[in-house]
């Protein structure tokens, strides 16, 4: 198995982490908006059925209060121009056959004749016509059980509510003396009936009742154009939120891929770099295995290894800090060039013609992180800065303190400025070098709000320069970058 098998499943695990938890969120977001939609249209209707009703509750009293009694009979004559009787709502007055002839048998116009043109005296009990109705009726007919006959109708009945369901209807507020509100059926559909009863100016009895038929089709329409429009507004914010819900969950979990790609460069850097000292000893051993009497010449060539596999160790450790979290970077007031000056006398003795230019210098910066830039500038003046044409391999190397500012300068082949961005990446070195030092390097002095840049060294050789921040920088430099 390959490394990038074993990163690949780690990341489908935060994928997998991160799908989960925009449905969460959309589920979430979707339930919530559900109900909210339910209640929305829920309310929406019970508000419309409710105003359908108080509307012909309005009707049916203005209705009742237009019928009255004379010596001729019951009046109808005041239903004929009203607005109650001419709107799209169906009117019927349904009157009690028994009461048809109490005081007076017949219904009567204003002149005190009937609907056949008779004076009272000579009305007999033949039929019943309405008057002042929007359309008459003719003979007043039977509008279904109970003893009920309707004398008046308002427009067309285009709710197809059955007479027996209009006379129970009528019955029903006659008999309890209240005003009755029902839904009923009305063929495939359903209908609005709202019943009041009337009553003889003189004996105060119950003589009829006044029943009031609306369709709910007719005003229900507005409703169902909110009822789309919820829905639609509904089915667009489950899709914000399923979007907005992934952008988050994938701002939640960037923490966890950084940590990801920061663990998979600290095992790519200490696998690329113990590579070639592991190597180194293995080989040496195993020629010393063959002869012992030549182990002590391969005794340095291993310790050289060795000492190269420690600084392997430290430049991963190292990096491992700085992809840590900010809680172990500690920057503290340090003597940079004190710092400095230990370094270069840890340096390992040989040819190497060392000059040493340090002013006096406090920086605030982490001393761990530092020495280990400090050593790995030295390190590569060391391995690439050897003086071209001397048969001893001797270095040269200038190293000075300034201000905020590390300068070390070598004489070797010399890097062009442009160069610097490709050498300090990782893995990159010119040949017998450690791949991460100087991208660790310049990772530590942007941990510091400093930079590492390169310009030749007049005379040949290059010159490295590693800025640090002023004191307070660092503390920021690090808070932006972990």
């Amino acid at each position: 198995m390959t490394d990038r098998d074993r990163a690949a499943g780690p990341r489908r695990r935060l994928r997998r982490l991160q799908r989960r938890l925009t449905l969460a969120y959309t589920l979430t977001t979707l339930v919530g908006v559900s109900v909210l939609s339910w209640l929305v249209i829920h309310t929406d209707g019970r508000s419309w059925r409710n105003a359908e009703f108080d509307e012909m509750l309005r009707h049916a009293a203005v209705s009742t209060s237009l019928i009255y009694y004379t010596d001729a009979g019951v009046q109808l004559d005041g239903l004929r121009d009203d607005e109650s009787t001419r709107g799209r709502h169906q009117v019927f007055v349904l009157l009690s056959r028994t009461r048809i002839g109490t005081p007076a048998k017949g219904v009567a116009d204003g002149a005190g004749k009937d609907t056949t043109g008779r004076t009272a005296a000579g009305r007999a009990t033949d039929e019943v016509r309405t008057t002042g109705a929007v359309r008459p009726t003719g003979r007043a007919r039977p509008a279904g059980p109970g003893g009920l006959d309707r004398v008046f109708t308002s427009g067309n009945r285009s709710v197809p509510v059955s007479d027996e369901r209009i006379a129970a209807l009528a019955r029903t507020a006659m008999d309890e003396d209240v005003t009755v509100r029902e839904e009923v059926p009305a063929g495939a559909r359903t209908a609005y009936a709202v019943a009041r009863p009337f009553y003889h100016d003189e004996t105060q009895e119950t003589t009829g009742a006044v029943v009031v038929i609306g369709d709910p089709g007719l005003r229900m329409a507005e409703h169902t154009r909110l009822t789309y429009a919820v829905l639609t507004g509904s089915g667009l914010l489950t899709l914000l939120a399923a979007f907005t819900g992934h952008l988050l969950s994938g701002r939640s979990l960037r923490p966890a891929w950084q940590a990801l790609e920061a663990q998979e460069r600290l095992l790519a850097d200490a696998a690329h770099e113990l590579r070639t000292p592991v190597a180194i000893m293995r080989s040496s051993m195993d020629v010393a295995g063959t002869d012992p009497r030549n182990l002590p010449t391969h005794l340095p060539r291993i310790r050289r290894a060795t000492d190269r596999l420690t600084d392997v160790v430290e430049n991963v450790l190292t990096r491992g800090r700085l992809q840590d979290s900010a809680a172990s970077f500690s920057p503290v007031p340090l003597r940079l060039d004190q710092l400095v000056e230990d370094a270069c006398g840890e340096l390992p003795p040989g040819r190497l013609t060392l000059t040493l230019r340090l002013d006096e210098s406090v920086v605030d910066a982490d001393p761990a992180l530092t020495r280990v830039a400090v050593r790995n500038l030295l390190d590569n003046a060391l391995r690439h800065g050897r003086t071209p044409g001397d048969p001893h391999g001797g270095a040269e190397i200038d190293v000075s303190v300034r201000g905020h500012t590390v300068s070390v300068a070598d004489r070797g082949p010399g890097v062009a400025a442009e160069e610097l961005p490709e050498l300090t990446e990782r893995f990159r070195s010119r040949g017998g070098g450690s791949g991460i030092g100087l991208s660790l390097v310049r990772e530590i002095a942007a941990a510091h709000g400093g930079t590492l840049t390169a310009r030749p060294r007049p005379g040949g050789g290059a010159a490295f320069l590693l800025a640090l921040g002023p004191a307070g920088q660092a503390r920021h430099a690090r808070a932006g970058t972990s």
